[in-house]
C-alpha cells in the first residue's frame, strides 16, 4: 500500500507553528512526514525559513509514531557532512527511531550563504557522494579520518550512537543521481513522478528499496482562492529542477515567474476541496511506482483546515483508490 505523508513546509510557517502542525498530521493519521531544510524561502510572499534540524527536534518530542525525515538535506556547504551525521544521529534518537536523512545535490538558494560560490552539477554530485561516504563510515561507528578530493575529517567520531543507524534516502534528477542513489542510498526520493528515475534507480541497486515522492495541493473550499494563493506563494514550482537549483534567491525567482499565469499553477497543482482531483494529482506517483508520497499544503496559515479534511475526506480516498 502506498504511504501518504506531511510536509513541514518551513518556507511558509515559523517554528512553532511547524510542530504544532506535524503533531497535528500524526493525529490526523499520515503515515511519516518530511521536512524542507532551507536558508531561504523561494518566493518573499512565503516568508519563512527556520532552522529544520530545531524543528525537527521539538517534532520528536511533540508527537509519539509519526516518522520524521528531511527532505531534503544538502551536506555539502552550509553543512558539513560529518556535523550532518552528528544531527542526523541525534534526531534517531530524540525520535525513538523514526527518522530519515534524506540528503541531496542542494539548490543555490540556500547553500550560497556561505560564500563557497555554485560549482556545476557533476562537482557537486562529486561532492554528495563523497559526503554520503563519510556520513556512513560515522554511522557505523568508525573513527573517521578522511582527506579527501572535497572533504577533510579528522578524528569524527559519534559518541551518541542509535540502536539502529537512520536510513539514508538520495534525491535523484537524472542519470548521475539515480545511479548514486541505487549504489549509495537506502531509498530514492524525487519530485516528479517519472518512472524511468526509478528504473534507473533499481538498474543500479535499488530494487526493492522504498522510494518517496512529492507534490504540492492547494486545499481551500473556495477554489479561486486556493489558486490565488497557489499562484502567489508556489509559482516558483513549475520551473523545473535544472532552473530551481540554479537560481540565487527570491528576487531571481520572481523575475522568473513573471509571466506565470494563475491558470498555469492551476493545471499543475490540485486546488480547492474536490477529492477527485487531489486523488488524480497523486496517481500518477503511486503508478510510477512511488511506495511513500508526501503533500505539500500551499499556505502556512491554511494548515489545521487541510489537516482536518485529509483526515475526512482526503485520507480515507487516497487509500481507496491507490
Amino acid at each position: 500500500m502506498v504511504r501518504i505523508g506531511y510536509t513541514m513546509m518551513t518556507e511558509q510557517a515559523g517554528p512553532r507553528e511547524l510542530v504544532s502542525h506535524v503533531a497535528a498530521a500524526e493525529r490526523a493519521g499520515f503515515d511519516f512526514s518530511v521536512i524542507s531544510d532551507h536558508s531561504s524561502p523561494w518566493l518573499e510572499s512565503q516568508g519563512h525559513a527556520p532552522y529544520a534540524w530545531s524543528v525537527l527536534g521539538a517534532a520528536a518530542q511533540a508527537t509519539t509514531t509519526i516518522p520524521l525525515m528531511t527532505y531534503v538535506t544538502c551536506p555539502t556547504f552550509r553543512y558539513h557532512p560529518a556535523v550532518i551525521a552528528q544531527k542526523a544521529a541525534t534526531m534517531q534518537i530524540l525520535s525513538g527511531g523514526r527518522f530519515r536523512l534524506g540528503l541531496g545535490s542542494g539548490e543555490n538558494l540556500n547553500e550560497h550563504v556561505v560564500g563557497k560560490g555554485w560549482p556545476a552539477t557533476h562537482l557537486r554530485l562529486g561532492m554528495l557522494e563523497e559526503a554520503v561516504g563519510i556520513i556512513g563510515r560515522m554511522f557505523a561507528g568508525e573513527t573517521v579520518n578522511h582527506h579527501g578530493t572535497y572533504f577533510d575529517v579528522e578524528n569524527a567520531r559519534l559518541w551518541d550512537l542509535p540502536e539502529q543507524s537512520p536510513s539514508i534516502g538520495i534525491a535523484v534528477s537524472g542519470p548521475r543521481s539515480c545511479e548514486l542513489a541505487g549504489r549509495l542510498g537506502d531509498l530514492v526520493i524525487a519530485t516528479e513522478p517519472k518512472a524511468d528515475l526509478l528504473r534507473q534507480f533499481d538498474e543500479h541497486g535499488g530494487a526493492g528499496k522504498p522510494r518517496v515522492g512529492q507534490l504540492p495541493v492547494c486545499y481551500d473550499p473556495d477554489r479561486d482562492a486556493a489558486i490565488a494563493r497557489a499562484h502567489e506563494q508556489f509559482r516558483w514550482s513549475l520551473g523545473g529542477w535544472r532552473v530551481n537549483a540554479e537560481l540565487p534567491g527570491p528576487a531571481a525567482f520572481e523575475q522568473a515567474t513573471a509571466h506565470t499565469r494563475p491558470e498555469d499553477v492551476a493545471d499543475a497543482i490540485p486546488c480547492g476541496n474536490d477529492v477527485g482531483a487531489f486523488v488524480e494529482a497523486v496517481r500518477p506517483y503511486a503508478e510510477a511506482g512511488f511506495t511513500d508520497i508526501a503533500l505539500i499544503q500551499i499556505g502556512g496559515a491554511h494548515q489545521e483546515a487541510f489537516l482536518e479534511w485529509s483526515e475526512t475526506d482526503l485520507l480515507p480516498a487516497l487509500r481507496r483508490s491507490l
